[in-house]
């Protein structure tokens, strides 16, 4: 059965930046092992299946696969999806201003807008709240893991902490943009204090004025080996923002860039609304743009 697919760089409004993401548009009959073998073909840091939804008033079922594993939430494959979905719907004169995806780690509602025939904007609002999990590795092992020294991690308060908004990263903030530019996973030392995790190094020094956060994402354990932009990890990212920098009551809206050091600059918009000193809901926006259109034979 032939198969058609898309591809959209999400995170960014121009083609041949941001994160490169694969949609497999009729995913009918396929089952999680030829779901990862395709993923494993496409070789991005993930692949999107689209399902008919289990609720007739939801837009679509999605499978989010890595080229190592299946994920139950991620950033840029729900941003990328939902724009796809909007041109789609938008081409046949029925778009809608908001649409919920299902996935794995529970229904996602996403805001959309149209940009031009092969482009648009989503924001999603988190399924789920951020939360401090595990124990983070101590200075000395995540520096080493990352090729970094002990002294390049931690500035205003802010040390190595895993937090998770439906999937785990260790948050390492490091002290200067210079540093995280030499930033290198050390395959030993990585597997002895990070495992399989993601780990997210941001500081608050910044290629571009205007933005909050300059970062890379590392995850080797499920086949990434540096991600251009990682949403889930923007979004479990609120935790550590609120746990150092305690922001006040009001709406907060911050953006992080990502994946200039891969010549794939992205920025993720991170929004925090804060409610009596504790995060009462967030949402991660992006921009999407239509790359190519195949067909799996």
């Amino acid at each position: 059965m032939k198969r058609r697919f898309v591809t959209l760089d999400v995170f960014t409004t121009r083609r041949h930046a941001g994160n490169p993401l694969a949609v497999v548009l009729e995913a009918d009959g396929l089952d999680t092992e030829a779901m990862q073998a395709i993923a494993r073909e496409f070789n991005l840091s993930e692949t999107v299946f689209i399902l008919p939804p289990e609720k007739p008033q939801h837009r679509a079922a999605v499978r989010i696969f890595t080229p190592g594993g299946e994920l139950p939430f991620a950033g840029h494959p729900t941003v990328g999806t939902a724009v796809w979905l909007a041109l789609h719907d938008d081409a046949a004169g029925n778009l809608p201003e908001m649409l919920v995806l299902e996935e794995k780690v529970g229904p996602v509602s996403c805001a959309v807008e149209i940009k031009g025939s092969h482009a648009g904007h989503a924001v999603f609002t988190l399924p789920r709240l951020p939360e401090h999990v595990g124990q983070a590795p101590g200075t000395d092992a995540v520096a080493a893991a990352i090729g970094l020294a002990a002294a390049d991690i931690g500035f205003d308060g802010h040390s190595p902490a895993s937090y998770s908004a439906g999937v785990p990263f260790l948050f390492v903030p490091v002290a200067t943009r210079e540093a995280v530019g030499r930033a290198k996973p050390q395959a030993a030392e990585w597997q002895a204090a990070i495992g399989q995790g993601g780990a997210f190094l941001y500081t608050r020094e910044t290629a571009e004025t205007g933005h909050a956060f300059h970062a890379r994402m590392f995850w080797p354990g499920a086949g990434i080996g540096e991600d251009p932009a990682t949403g889930g990890a923007a979004a479990a990212f609120a935790g550590a923002i609120m746990a150092y920098d305690r922001p006040e009551d009001g709406d907060h809206r911050l953006v992080i860039e990502q994946g200039y050091e891969m010549g794939r600059p992205s920025q993720i918009a991170l929004e925090m609304s804060v409610r009596g000193g504790v995060l009462a809901s967030a949402r991660i926006g992006g921009s999407a743009v239509l790359v190519s259109e195949g067909v799996l034979l």
